[in-house]
């Protein structure tokens, strides 16, 4: 078995402006992968602006490996379409989780990532201090497509066993 650190919980909240690749929408599904782990989400039906509302979990052994995102548009016929894709990384969440938190307050800003020509971030994202957890709220422009964003709330879990980190 391999050095797990923890698990970071993926809050997949809500695409917008998504991308259109059928007559009028899209049917777009999400695609989170991290070294060889690979999570989806479901197909929400005619939207370019979907909900999701998921979460899915990811195991952490090597923080320094990025998390990708694809967005594609479900075809019964065909291959599903590609709609854009981003990619973040964990590294500055982890390294909060690592900090000692004895004294911090509810709502506490940890970290602050900016948007930069390196990363997917399409606006500044604060790593808190929420109720006794490490959390993030993420918005990622998507790339290599004429338009979309992605919502994501990060969140650490710690698991009994761990090395941690």
């Amino acid at each position: 078995m391999e050095n797990i650190m923890g698990l970071l919980r993926i809050h997949v909240n809500r695409g917008l402006n998504l991308a259109i690749r059928d007559a009028r929408s899209s049917d777009p599904y999400l695609v989170v992968k991290m070294g060889k782990q690979k999570l989806k989400t479901r197909v929400v039906k005619k939207n370019v602006n979907p909900e999701w509302n998921e979460d899915l979990t990811l195991l952490i052994i090597d923080p320094n490996l990025p998390i990708k995102i694809e967005v594609f548009d479900r075809d019964l016929f065909s291959r599903d379409d590609r709609m854009g894709d981003a990619e973040f990384d964990i590294r500055p969440f982890t390294e909060a989780v690592k900090m000692n938190k004895e004294n911090l307050t509810q709502g506490t800003v940890i970290t602050r990532i900016q948007p930069n020509r390196e990363n997917c971030v399409a606006e500044e994202s604060h790593i808190i201090w929420a109720d006794g957890k490490v959390v993030q709220n993420l918005w990622l422009r998507l790339q290599n497509v004429e338009s979309g964003e992605v919502e994501f709330q990060l969140q650490w879990i710690d698991v009994p066993g761990s090395r941690g980190l």
